[in-house]
């Protein structure tokens, strides 16, 4: 049957498809070129009929009606009627086997097929052999439109960024194409429109549906400052976006990128599958002609017997469901990662993400939000209210997370900053000012100064202090916020028995309060060697170990890792080097990945073990004369279906 990178499984462009050897890449002996039996991404029984299989196998499917009208009406012509009909089945079959022998490849399915059938009708099994040339023809057409549906769902994302985008130049705004966009354009993005770049909010503010990228049910808020991709939908409300990705970087983009890189990069045990299909074909072809030949020879058996049993030995032994065993299920496994966000760079990353038993997570902006935010406001003298509006004033101006944090809990409590005058940073200590003649100063506290400010501390905290004319008049304390699902996440892998660490260049005082609250190893204090180092060294423990991180300082110990996973909203270095990643950055998508790829390679455990189970019990019943050549390709077509059925519940959420 149909090799899988011609029903959308490959990445195969119509430049290089003419050079694309399926032999050597997919030991199933199809070609590309002279056969035409590509049956591209045929995800619908439309498609099919205006591709043309369905539309010939109906065809061929009323001729043999016809044949059989004529042999009941008039017997002396059925056989010449059924070979007719056959002739119409079986030419586009034969010559995808010719095309696959003059390939360097004769024993491809094809092969098999048109041998059977010319050798059925040769010992009088004309109607048989025609009817089994219909099985076939259908078998290839369910196992295309079973196929088509894992393409289907990158195709649709690809569908779902907008052609148009509004421009702004100056006061006015015109329609381009969205292709156009560079990075630095302004474009604008109206209530219940698809955003058409990915692009940083600078103004407006909208509940964004980003389910069609992320699968996230719920709508998140989107402001200014954030990031907004393409292709979801703004809600309520009318964002003025800064584009930061040409259409052809942007992350929906990126994700059919990568997923059709994905699927060039063959797993380990889909290699030994394609190895071992190209020794077993020729082995199926020889044990055929020793049941057809050496019963008649030996024993004096009926010729007319045992040709028609080994020819069923033929069918049966056909590869295909074996050789789409172990593709089917990948394909589908990076289709279905990849509609719920979760990017994998290949099936080999995916065999390896089944076999992981330890995950080592950055903390900032892996298991905390990365954006630090104010935890309390301790007044020492007068009221909180004052502190937290003195401290905006003094942060005002700055791009310090810190400031940036004061502003945003004070806007958050509708307070207004204090007009503070003679703001001056004092690198590496804080920011003064003065105000009504007193002098203000935030920054770095001193436990002798402020006792209070050790309780925080030890909470994880980082503590300002403000002071007015050198004396301490409040605490302000921030944190990085834990991400919302950190806690049920990390719950999800120790379930799936996954030894879990993090590792972090924070201190150990803003690290430990984190690690004890979800339970897990830490190692603070690390540089970017040191993350490596560590890794190294559970992997000299017998560890399969998957790194999670999204900085710049992950890129060492993400390469050394087993498995690099990447947060999306992480830096370009991280995604590059990840094996995988995950969109919208959710710790429980680390075993959302590693639940996948299990489910992943016990399908194809399962399909291998349909694939051969089958054709051993049929291989014993037609030798032995229970089963014939119908049940013969019954076997194979139904092997190749279930398999591929099989693996299609991987598209399920």
């Amino acid at each position: 049957m149909s090799c899988l990178c011609c029903q959308g499984f490959g990445p195969v462009r119509d430049d290089d498809h003419d050079a694309h050897d399926h032999d050597r890449e997919h030991g199933c002996g199809h070609t590309g070129d002279g056969g035409h039996h590509s049956h591209g991404s045929a995800g619908s029984w439309r498609a099919l009929w205006r591709e043309g299989p369905l539309r010939g196998a109906v065809f061929y499917a009323g001729a043999l009606q016809t044949a059989a009208v004529t042999g009941r009406f008039w017997p002396q012509w059925e056989a010449v009627a059924f070979c007719v009909a056959m002739v119409v089945g079986l030419f586009p079959v034969a010559r995808r086997a010719l095309a696959d022998a003059r390939s360097g490849n004769p024993f491809s399915i094809e092969t098999l097929m048109t041998v059977a059938a010319v050798g059925a009708v040769a010992i009088g099994a004309v109607a048989e052999a025609a009817t089994v040339v219909l099985l076939f023809l259908f078998g290839e057409i369910l196992e295309s439109l079973a196929a088509g549906r894992a393409q289907a769902g990158i195709e649709r994302l690809v569908a779902l960024v907008p052609q148009t985008a509004r421009l702004e130049e100056g006061e006015k705004t015109r329609e381009v194409a969205a292709s156009s966009l560079v990075p630095g354009q302004i474009v604008v993005a109206g209530a219940g429109e698809r955003i058409t770049a990915d692009g940083v909010v600078i103004d407006g503010m909208s509940a964004v549906d980003e389910s069609p990228l992320t699968g996230e049910s719920q709508p998140k808020t989107r402001a200014l400052g954030d990031m907004v991709y393409a292709g979801t939908i703004s809600g309520d409300g009318v964002l003025r976006l800064k584009v930061t990705a040409a259409a052809a970087d942007n992350a929906i983009a990126r994700v059919v990128r990568l997923v059709r890189e994905a699927q060039t990069r063959k797993a380990p045990v889909a290699r030994v599958i394609e190895r071992f299909a190209r020794i077993y074909t020729p082995f199926v072809v020889a044990t055929g002609l020793v049941v057809a030949v050496l019963p008649p020879l030996l024993a004096g058996q009926d010729w007319s017997t045992w040709i028609y049993r080994g020819l069923a030995v033929l069918l049966i032994g056909c590869p295909c469901a074996l050789v789409i065993s172990t593709p089917a299920a990948l394909a589908s496994a990076l289709a279905s990662g990849a509609a719920r966000g979760l990017l994998i760079k290949g099936g080999a990353v995916l065999e390896t993400l089944a076999r992981v038993d330890s995950v080592a997570f950055d903390k900032t902006g892996t298991l905390t939000e990365g954006r630090p935010s104010v935890t309390d406001v301790v007044a020492l003298a007068g009221d909180r209210d004052e502190i937290l509006g003195l401290a905006a004033g003094l942060s005002q101006n700055s791009t310090h997370p810190m400031a940036r944090a004061i502003l945003a809990a004070a806007e958050a409590e509708a307070i207004i900053p204090h007009m503070v005058e003679g703001l001056t940073a004092l690198p590496g200590r804080g920011v003064s000012g003065t105000i009504d003649a007193a002098d203000l100063f935030l920054g770095a506290v001193d436990a002798g100064e402020a006792p209070a400010a050790r309780l925080l501390a030890d909470a994880g905290k980082t503590v300002s202090l403000l002071s007015r004319n050198g004396v301490p008049i409040g605490l302000i304390a921030v944190i990085d916020t834990p991400r919302g699902d950190v806690m049920e996440g990390v719950a999800r892998l120790k379930a799936m028995g996954i030894r879990i660490v993090m590792l972090t260049g924070d201190s150990a005082a803003a690290a430990a309060p984190l690690a004890q609250r979800l339970g897990i190893e830490v190692h603070a204090g690390l540089l970017p060697e040191d993350k490596m180092a560590a890794v190294c060294t559970l992997q000299e423990k017998g560890a399969c170990v998957a790194k999670v991180g999204d900085g710049i300082n992950d890129a060492p110990a993400l390469a050394m890792a087993d498995v690099g996973i990447a947060f999306g909203g992480g830096t370009d270095v991280a995604l590059e080097t990840a094996d995988a990643a995950s969109l919208h950055e959710h710790v429980g998508d680390v075993a959302a990945l590693i639940d996948l790829a299990r489910r992943a390679m016990a399908t194809i455990h399962q399909n291998i073990a349909m694939a051969v189970g089958l054709k051993l019990v049929f291989l014993v019943t037609t030798v032995i004369g229970v089963t014939g050549l119908w049940p013969a390709v019954l076997a194979d077509t139904g092997a190749t279906v279930l398999v591929t059925a099989n693996a299609l519940r991987l598209l399920r959420r």
